[in-house]
């Protein structure tokens, strides 16, 4: 089971739409999450490279057609971090009640 926890790295609305993407897939080139969330490419780096500061993404650089392309996966911990974090945020919405 997964323990619910709050995340202020992965809270961030950039961060948190990041890590939704990664979460779905093995991993995903970085003008895939680019082009996805609508976003400019220093943005795009800024939020992975807080995230790989946590230690929540691992980026690889390989070549295709003779031109690297970056690409980049949630690790093992991002994954348990990121869960974590819908959790409590799933915990928070069940016990807010809407006002009549």
């Amino acid at each position: 089971m997964t323990q619910a926890k709050f995340d202020a790295v992965i809270h961030e609305p950039t961060r948190l739409q990041i890590c939704g993407i990664l979460a779905a897939v093995t991993e995903a080139e970085f003008s895939t999450l680019r082009d996805t969330i609508g976003i400019a490419d220093s943005v795009t780096s800024k939020h992975l490279k807080t995230l790989e500061g946590a230690g929540y993404v691992r980026m690889t650089k390989r070549g295709f057609s003779g031109r690297p392309r970056t690409w980049a996966r949630l690790t093992t911990a991002g994954r348990t971090a990121f869960a974590g974090h819908l959790a409590e945020l799933r915990r928070l919405a069940s016990i807010t009640t809407p006002e009549d």
